[in-house]
């Protein structure tokens, strides 16, 4: 456990350990902001999100099991499944109003290495994502850039879920295989 310092600290939250719930939010405040951000393309809903987040990782942290995985993607998979409930409670007119306003953010994060690096990549991607069926394509891009659930994905194609499943364990395998060429 020593190589996960974020089990360490749910195990003394379960035991209601106040500084260790502060060390968690101050060690993974900004990750999991970052997944909540990257859902739900708000900031303002996203830090709303994020604190409900961290009740639930307070309320829920005696439920955790070190042996079965690491406590960052626990928190990780508590922000994940919120966000994506609170999308499925969006109306559809807010979500698309919401995809507007984040793709009109201007992006300053980037010097100009780091910028050719990321177009390099971003051409990469592209390329494997046309080597895809459009289908399965589109479908790949709504799980995990809309954070579109199985459900969701498998109503907008009229496909079984498992069909769904399917797809996309598939294409991410056909992406890897591309994208390690």
């Amino acid at each position: 456990m020593t190589d996960d310092p974020i089990a360490a600290l749910l195990i003394r939250v379960a035991a209601q350990d106040r500084a260790a719930f502060a060390d968690i939010y101050a060690a993974a405040g900004a990750k999991l902001m970052g997944v909540l951000l990257r859902i739900l393309g708000n900031r303002a809903e996203a830090e709303d999100a994020l604190q409900e987040v961290f009740t639930r990782a307070w309320l829920r942290a005696g439920r955790f099991d070190a042996t079965r995985g690491r406590g960052m993607t626990w928190l990780i998979t508590i922000a994940r499944n919120h966000a994506i409930d609170r999308l499925r409670a969006r109306s559809p007119q807010s979500i698309a109003d919401d995809g507007e306003a984040v793709a009109s953010l201007p992006d300053t994060g980037r010097g100009p290495l780091s910028g050719l690096v990321a177009q390099g990549e971003a051409r990469r991607a592209v390329a494997c994502f046309g080597e895809l069926d459009p289908i399965h394509s589109a479908a790949v891009q709504g799980a995990y850039l809309e954070g579109a659930s199985y459900e969701i994905l498998a109503a907008r194609h009229n496909v079984p879920v498992n069909t769904m499943r399917t797809w996309l364990r598939r294409s991410l395998l056909k992406l890897r295989e591309c994208l390690d060429r």
